[in-house]
């Protein structure tokens, strides 16, 4: 897909690239009534359904059928972007344009599910509007299966139904400046904050010592070399490396202290 420069009949090697007062000027024209622009503002934006289609290049679908999906998710984004509300168009537009795909890719996975199913999990989402509605909460699964006289193990299901596969680097923010992962929002019991900063500690009291002994550590406790193996590496004695073994972990631990 990367390679393919000719998509739906569009060289999208000679898409055009507006800077951002043109397409807020043209926006605003729009907004006012005025369709002449319209398409030349939907063709400066066909780069946003480019950089969308291409995370989904590795579902084996066909480029162009994703592209004239993702147009169409460009097209509803603009006709229901609000101008008041002081976003940029394209941190609108490409969550718009990602759901378009979304479904497109969902409604034709080969995994098919029953049109029963997906009727529950669409009655379901509804349900749980109206409940918020009233609850000024988000409701519980319990709460939905009450609503619609259904076991709440059915709700469970139909919604697990129809929700697509997100990777770990699916974007879900992106405005001019670095991106924020769905990784960036999952909790990793293992990888926590503390022992990040002990090991940002651990790096800094390891700057305290000598490249020498920097490296006899590094090959001790990383490597798993014995005492002998490193003193034949750098070519000096046992009694030598075991000196300044100790005489490094002592320098790290008053830093660490």
């Amino acid at each position: 897909m990367a390679s393919k420069v000719e998509i739906c009949g569009v060289d999208t090697s000679k898409l055009p690239l507006y800077r951002e007062s043109e397409m807020m000027e043209m926006l605003e024209k729009i907004k006012a009534g005025d369709e002449s622009v319209r398409e030349t503002f939907i063709k400066g934006n066909l780069r946003l359904v480019l950089s969308v289609i291409q995370r989904f290049g590795n579902r084996g679908e066909n480029p162009d059928d994703l592209f004239q999906v993702g147009c169409i998710g460009l097209i509803k984004a603009l006709d229901n972007f609000d101008m008041s509300h002081g976003v940029k168009f394209s941190t609108y537009a490409v969550p718009m344009i990602i759901g378009e795909v979304r479904r497109y890719l969902r409604d034709n996975n080969a995994i098919r599910v029953s049109r029963s199913m997906r009727d529950l999990a669409y009655k379901s989402l509804q349900a749980k509007e109206v409940l918020s509605s009233k609850l000024l909460r988000d409701p519980t699964i319990t709460e939905i299966a009450e609503e619609l006289n259904v076991e709440r193990e059915d709700i469970v299901t139909a919604l697990e139904s129809i929700q697509e596969p997100v990777s770990l680097f699916e974007p879900v923010f992106h405005d001019d400046g670095d991106a924020i992962y769905v990784m960036d929002q999952v909790s990793d019991s293992k990888n926590t904050d503390t022992k990040w900063i002990e090991n940002i500690s651990l790096s800094e009291a390891m700057a305290k010592l000598s490249p020498r002994e920097r490296h006899i550590l590094s090959i001790r406790f990383f490597e798993g070399k014995t005492q002998m193996e490193v003193a034949k590496e750098i070519g000096i004695s046992q009694a030598q490396v075991s000196r300044l073994e100790k005489n490094a972990l002592c320098t790290m631990r008053k830093e660490l202290s």
